[in-house]
Formats: C-alpha cells, sequence, structure tokens
C-alpha cells in the first residue's frame, strides 16, 4: 500500500457535530482528487472493516470521506446507537453537500460508497443526485421485509420481546449486542458475523461500542430501496452475495427492477464475506475495475510516448 494522509473535517447534522474524516494519497500530484463518500452499515462507525477499502482507494488515486452518524462512533447526538434509516439518508445528503467544500475534493467527480445497510441508503440517494459522478453499493440491504422475514422464528420472537421493551422502557434506551460470539443473542447473528471481533482486535486501535437500540429493528422491514432501481441515472455498481442470508440478494430481481445504468456483479459468499480475506480481493477488484472505467487516471508528460 502506498502512503496516505487524512484530517478531520466534522459537519454538523440533525443538531449534532459529526464526526468527519478525509483520507488522500500523500503525493498531492492530482488533487484535487475524484472523491468517495463513504455510507456505513448497520453497526458501521468511520474505519470498521473498512480500513482495507480506503487504502485501496487511496492508492487508485481517490479521496475518501469517512463519517460518524449522529449517535455513533466519535459524533454527538443522543440517544446513542439508534437506527431511523431515513434519518441516515439525511446525514448522507448532508455529507455529500460537505465534501464539496473541502479544497482536496474535485467537487464534479465525488461517488457515493455503501455497505450493508448504508448500500440500500446509496441505492436510494442515487436517484436524487444525478450529478453525482457514480455509485457503489456492496452486499446491500436492498429490501428490509425480505431480510426480515429470512430472521429465524425464535430469533424475530426474541427481537420482538427486546423491541417491545424498549418501547415501554419511557425514555431509558434497551440495547441489544450488534454482534455476538457464535451462537449467542445479536441484532446480526448469521453469515459469520462474529468474526468481526477478530478483525476489530487486529485493525482498530478503539474498543467498538458493540450495542444498538432494540427498537432499531423495527424500522428494518419497512426500508425498501430496491423500489429505487429503475429511477438510477448514473453509473452505478451494485455486488450482491449469492449465500447472503443478512441482506438476501437475488441476482435476477435486481436484474429485472434495475435501470440501464446499473452494472450487477455477484460473489460466491455470505454477507461478511466480501469484507474479508480472500473474498475480498476479489471484491475490491471489481471495485477498482469499474472507478478505472469511471474515472480513467491522467497521463503525465513523463509517461506519453513521443
Amino acid at each position: 500500500m502506498g502512503s496516505h494522509k487524512k484530517r478531520k473535517v466534522p459537519f454538523k447534522s440533525q443538531g449534532a457535530n459529526c464526526a468527519a474524516t478525509l483520507h488522500v494519497p500523500d503525493s498531492g500530484d492530482n488533487a484535487p482528487y475524484p472523491t468517495i463518500v463513504m455510507v456505513h452499515g448497520w453497526g458501521g462507525t468511520q474505519l470498521l472493516l473498512v480500513t482495507p477499502f480506503i487504502e485501496a482507494f487511496n492508492d487508485a488515486g481517490f479521496a475518501v470521506l469517512t463519517f460518524d452518524y449522529p449517535g455513533w462512533g466519535d459524533s454527538e447526538g443522543e440517544p446513542r446507537h439508534t437506527i431511523n434509516p431515513w434519518k441516515r439518508e439525511q446525514v448522507v445528503e448532508r455529507a455529500i453537500a460537505h465534501v464539496r467544500t473541502l479544497e482536496e475534493v474535485d467537487d464534479r467527480r465525488i461517488i457515493l460508497w455503501g455497505t450493508s445497510f448504508g448500500g440500500g441508503h446509496v441505492v436510494k440517494i442515487a436517484t436524487t443526485h444525478p450529478e453525482l459522478y457514480g455509485a457503489i453499493a456492496q452486499v446491500p440491504m436492498l429490501d428490509g421485509l425480505r431480510a426480515v422475514t429470512a430472521v429465524p422464528a425464535p430469533r424475530m420472537l426474541r427481537f420482538g420481546l427486546d423491541m417491545v421493551r424498549d418501547f415501554a422502557s419511557l425514555g431509558r434506551t434497551h440495547y441489544i449486542p450488534i454482534i455476538a460470539p457464535k451462537d449467542e443473542y445479536a441484532s446480526m447473528d448469521r453469515d459469520g458475523a462474529w468474526r468481526i471481533d477478530a478483525w476489530i482486535a487486529s485493525h482498530l486501535d478503539a474498543e467498538y461500542d458493540n450495542r444498538v437500540s432494540a427498537a432499531s429493528l423495527a424500522t428494518m422491514g419497512f426500508y425498501r430501496p430496491f423500489k429505487q432501481l429503475k429511477s438510477i441515472r448514473i453509473p452505478t455498481l451494485i455486488i450482491g452475495a449469492t449465500r447472503d442470508t443478512v441482506a438476501p440478494f437475488d441476482q435476477r430481481r435486481v436484474a429485472a427492477q434495475a435501470s440501464d445504468s446499473v452494472t450487477i456483479k455477484t460473489i460466491d459468499a455470505n454477507h461478511f464475506d466480501p469484507y474479508l480475506p480472500p473474498w475480498y480481493e476479489t471484491n475490491i477488484g471489481l471495485q477498482l475495475d469499474f472507478l478505472r472505467a469511471l474515472v480513467p487516471q491522467p497521463t503525465h508528460d513523463a509517461d506519453r510516448v513521443a
């Protein structure tokens, strides 16, 4: 990997100061850079599971903006660790507006990138921003109703009890784990989600606040971004995992719904595999191929043949 630098670039959304970081290639030769705005998933914070992606994008000549949603990570906001997908979309909108003001950023070449739940946000927001240069959604949560019906009945019953407990707690948030060791209870307990603990231990310096409000689960079934696929008009890459049970991906159904601007690729993997070796290599390769076609790299005079 090459050399990179970063700086804090906070912005305000929904009354909270949101932590944000701009990651750029160290050389500065090609600034302002085409820039990727990273939209994180369900329990995601700025660097969770994405540091290899940031490095790969920087090496390819792109700046990357990461941010924490209000109430998450290093951002302000109360209550902590609650999820409302429609409010999260508003934060993404604010991040897009913010990144355009940064001097290192080429505001004509902004690409939206989202993963998991954030991939669903990208699909929806891509339809309302025709000026964006492109979009990538990996293992996107496209149909919350389908995701809910994929949850085993015993687990759904326990989710229901915790949601009721949260709604009845009268101002005191009731939390459940985001991830947990194998065979233990958590909001994400399939597709090897427990492997995230090992990734955190080897990649992050800070502790991960592993909790989400139980009431957040109640929003899932009503969030169905796949309905907007037909309205996408910017070049968009969607990468689905064929064995995904967290955000089930039906390639034929997605293709039938999508506009001609959408390219669909699949990886023989479950929901969390594409973040990890060896599946990561295939995943990032597909994304870099898409980005290179979208944003051809400049040719320096010394490289030209007379």
